[in-house]
């Protein structure tokens, strides 16, 4: 993990301090450093840090004036001489804060927290990736266990709190709701025809008008989907030239 960070701090003597306790995290690259709040806003826009490092108290603005104007903010340290600042920096959501003169151990500490988001933020962020038509998913129905190509799976179906997971002559039951299920689809290949089901594309073999202006759906298992009236505008939308 390589952790891309930038100072903004009026105090030279305090940016070389933190350059300084910095050299010795592997992990940490210090991308850039600002003595002032437009300088660093300017510099974070530019960089799209991982870490601030803040200074509270500079001329001007301050370091909470500089948060105020970002949109997306980086998790951030502050650093002060006056600890009364303590109290407010959490309620602009800081990782934490460092009084000067910085401790090494102290600092050390504040890395530690870094790590630790930084490890979680990867973690959700890849559990919220879409899986791929070759994408795998593992099912355990009962004592029978299968590892299932999502691009092999024609059909999924709510069953209570269940999926039905349907590829080649099996349906076994996933434990998980159907919009959970959708999340994480290819949105290329699958379609919700309906509340109930999801269809594979790539397995309809053909389409007939139905009733009220839906669609019928024969997928080449021979399982029938009727598609919902406002689906079907969509379906027709996706699927014409």
């Amino acid at each position: 993990m390589n952790i891309r960070a930038v100072i903004v701090e009026d105090s030279r003597l305090a940016r070389n301090e933190l350059k300084e306790l910095l050299k010795k995290y592997d992990d940490i690259t210090l991308v850039g450093e600002a003595e002032n709040v437009d300088d660093g806003y300017a510099l974070i826009q530019a960089e799209n840090p991982d870490l601030l490092f803040l200074d509270i108290n500079m001329p001007e603005k301050d370091g909470f004036e500089l948060l105020e104007m970002l949109d997306e903010v980086p998790m951030t340290i502050f650093t002060t001489a006056f600890d009364e600042y303590a109290i407010k920096s959490f309620e602009y959501n800081a990782l934490d804060y460092l009084l000067k003169p910085v401790n090494e151990k102290r600092f050390a500490m504040a890395l530690e927290k870094v790590r630790g988001k930084m490890e979680t933020s990867k973690r959700d962020s890849d559990k919220a990736k879409k899986l791929t038509e070759s994408s795998q998913i593992f099912i355990k129905d009962g004592e029978s266990c299968w590892l299932v190509k999502i691009g092999d799976i024609s059909l999924f179906e709510i069953v209570g709190n269940y999926t039905r997971v349907f590829f080649e002559d099996k349906k076994p039951l996933l434990y998980k709701s159907l919009n959970q299920v959708e999340e994480k689809l290819p949105e290329d290949i699958f379609f919700r025809a309906n509340r109930q089901q999801i269809v594979n594309t790539n397995y309809i073999e053909s389409v007939v008008p139905w009733f009220n202006g839906k669609l019928k759906l024969t997928l080449r298992n021979g399982e029938e989907v009727e598609v919902s009236r406002r689906q079907s505008y969509i379906f027709k939308d996706r699927m014409s030239l």
